[in-house]
């Protein structure tokens, strides 16, 4: 299988957060890869990713990055694939890594989801992936009738919890 996405993240430190997007993307069959690579500590090798990633057959890239988060936009600047930042909870409650994601030049884009959402961030790699893959575009829309599908079953079961006062 050659990966369709990648996932990056600072450090292993950052796995518990970004396995989120690899099991969203296991699920929906769409072949990844996870490397640790930091922008900081091992800079050549993050231009050295950023720069073949298309050519390797990569169409997006998450990249999950705490404290000064600097990897999602390093990655930005060597590439002209969608790169999909997720600021992992750290110092400041991560407010610190989603502005340093969020206040990118002009030219440099890099869509951000919320602190630790690495989640949301596979699910917008996929949208971006079924545009052009009818199968994977199903298998989506099957994902998001799922997650109507248990509000539904949870509103039914809130139903039968009974209180003195609860009107519904």
């Amino acid at each position: 299988m050659t990966p369709q996405v990648s996932i990056i993240m600072g450090s292993t430190s950052d796995l518990p957060v970004m396995e989120k997007a690899c099991k969203l993307l296991d699920e929906m069959q769409v072949p990844f890869e996870v490397n640790a690579l930091s922008a900081h500590r091992t800079p050549e090798a993050v231009e050295q990713f950023a720069s073949t990633a298309k050519e390797r057959g990569i169409h997006v890239i998450i990249a999950g990055a705490g404290m000064a988060a600097a990897l999602p936009g390093v990655i930005a600047a060597s590439t002209t694939l969608p790169v999909i930042g997720v600021p992992i909870k750290g110092m400041l409650d991560g407010l610190d890594a989603m502005l340093s994601i969020i206040q990118m030049p002009p030219g440099i884009p890099v869509a951000t989801v919320g602190v630790n959402g690495a989640q949301n961030a596979a699910i917008l790699a996929v949208e971006m992936l079924a545009l052009s893959d009818e199968p994977l575009a199903k298998r989506l829309a099957d994902y998001k009738s799922g997650l109507k599908a248990k509000i539904e079953k949870a509103n039914k079961e809130l139903a039968e919890v009974k209180y003195t006062y609860k009107t519904n």
